[in-house]
C-alpha cells in the first residue's frame, strides 16, 4: 500500500504538476516565440476581467473551445477505432515519462524514495517500446477516418516514425557502452562523476555525435516542422483531418507530450539528467577543495530545478528549429534518416568501441 501511495505521489507531482502544465504552456510558447522571431505581437486577445497577461489565457480559451465543439464522426468511419485512436496515441505519449528520473533520492525518515515514477532497470528498452507503439494511435486514426488524405498522412507517419526509431536506438548504443547500463537512473548518476578532476562526465562531452543524431531523430519522431510530412498542412492536412473537438485536441496535445519526452530523454542521456555540477547527496564538493553541506530536501530541490531548466532550454531550442527550418520533402526526410543519420550512428558506435577498448 505504501509503495502504491508513493508511486501515486510521484505521478501527481511529475506528471500532473510538471509535464501536463508544460504541455499546456507550450501551446502559448509556440505562438509567442514564433511571434517574437517574426516581429509580431502574437496571441494576446484572450482576457479575463480585461487582463491579457501577454496571452497566457489562450491555453484556457483553447481548452474551452475544444470541449464545447461538436465531435463529428465522418460517414463510413470505423466508429470504435476512430474514437479510440487519439486516446491510444496520447496514452503512449504519457506512459513514456514513467521511466524518466527527475531527481536522485528523497530521504524521509528511514525511507529512501527514488524520484522516478517507475524504477525500471531496463528503462532504455522500455522507452523504445513506448516510442514504437505510439505509431499505432496515428495509423489507426488515419485508417479509421475513411479519408484518403488521412490515410496518406498515416502512411507517411508510420514510415517516418519507424525509420527514425532506428537512428534513435543506434545513437544511444554509444551511451550504453560508456556507462554500462540501460537503467536511466544509473545513467544519470554516472554522469555525476568527474573527468580530469573537474569536468562532469555528461553524455554530450562523451558522445557529441550521438547527441546530434539523437536530437535530429527525436525531432523527427515528434512529427513537427521540419519533419511534419505526415501533417502536410499545405497539401493533405494530415492523419487527423477528420478529427474535431477533443479528438483533434488529444492528437495536438500528444505532439507536445512527445516533444517534452524527447527533451527529457535528451537531458537524461546527454546533459546529466538531474545532475548539478559538483552537487552530491550531502551538498557541494568543489574541485578546489571547498565544501558546502546541504540538507537532503535542498539537494533534491536543486536536482529537480536543474532537470527542469535543461528540459526548458531544450524545448526552446526545438521550438526555434521548428520556426526556422522549412519542411523537408518526403524523399529528403527518408534520405536523411536512412542514408545520413543511420550511417553516422554506426560510425559513432565504431569510434566509441575503439576508444572504450583502447582506454581499457
Amino acid at each position: 500500500m505504501e509503495a502504491l501511495l508513493e508511486a501515486l505521489a510521484k505521478f501527481a507531482f511529475f506528471m500532473l504538476l510538471f509535464i501536463l502544465n508544460i504541455a499546456a504552456l507550450l501551446t502559448w510558447v509556440e505562438r509567442k516565440q514564433s511571434a517574437v522571431m517574426q516581429d509580431r505581437i502574437g496571441a494576446n486577445r484572450a482576457t479575463i476581467f480585461g487582463i491579457r497577461a501577454i496571452g497566457l489565457f489562450h491555453p484556457f480559451a483553447d481548452v474551452l473551445k475544444l470541449f464545447t465543439k461538436e465531435f463529428f464522426i465522418p460517414m463510413g468511419a470505423r466508429k470504435l477505432v476512430f474514437l479510440m485512436a487519439p486516446a491510444i496515441s496520447m496514452f503512449f505519449g504519457l506512459i513514456g515519462f514513467a521511466a524518466i528520473p527527475f531527481g536522485d533520492t528523497l530521504i524521509i525518515g528511514d525511507r529512501h524514495i527514488p524520484l522516478q515514477i517507475a524504477p525500471i532497470n531496463v528503462g532504455v528498452l522500455y522507452v523504445f517500446a513506448v516510442l514504437g507503439l505510439a505509431v499505432y494511435g496515428v495509423v489507426l486514426g488515419a485508417w479509421a477516418s475513411n479519408n484518403n488524405y488521412a490515410l496518406l498522412g498515416g502512411l507517411r507517419a508510420s514510415a517516418q516514425m519507424l525509420s527514425y526509431e532506428v537512428a534513435i536506438g543506434i545513437s544511444l548504443i554509444g551511451v550504453i557502452m560508456i556507462f554500462g547500463t540501460v537503467d536511466l537512473m544509473e545513467i544519470a548518476r554516472a554522469q555525476g562523476e568527474l573527468a580530469w578532476g573537474w569536468l562532469p562526465k555528461w553524455g554530450i562531452w562523451l558522445q557529441p555525435l550521438g547527441f546530434l543524431i539523437f536530437m535530429a531523430a527525436g525531432i523527427a519522431e515528434t512529427k513537427r516542422i521540419p519533419f511534419d510530412a505526415p501533417e502536410g498542412e499545405s497539401e493533405i492536412v494530415g492523419y487527423f483531418i477528420e478529427y474535431s473537438s477533443m479528438g483533434f485536441g488529444m492528437y495536438f496535445l500528444t505532439d507536445f507530450l512527445e516533444t517534452i519526452l524527447i527533451a527529457c530523454l535528451t537531458a537524461t542521456f546527454f546533459l546529466g539528467g538531474w545532475q548539478v555540477p559538483y552537487l552530491y547527496a550531502d551538498g557541494f564538493h568543489f574541485p578546489w577543495g571547498a565544501t558546502v553541506l546541504l540538507p537532503n530536501i535542498v539537494v533534491v530541490i536543486l536536482q529537480f530545478l536543474s532537470f527542469a531548466l535543461k528540459v526548458i532550454i531544450l524545448l526552446f531550442l526545438m521550438m526555434a528549429i521548428r520556426w526556422t527550418l522549412p519542411r523537408f520533402r518526403y524523399d529528403q526526410m527518408m534520405h536523411l534518416g536512412w542514408k545520413i543519420l543511420l550511417p553516422a550512428s554506426l560510425v559513432n558506435i565504431l569510434i566509441t568501441a575503439i576508444i572504450v577498448v583502447y582506454l581499457q
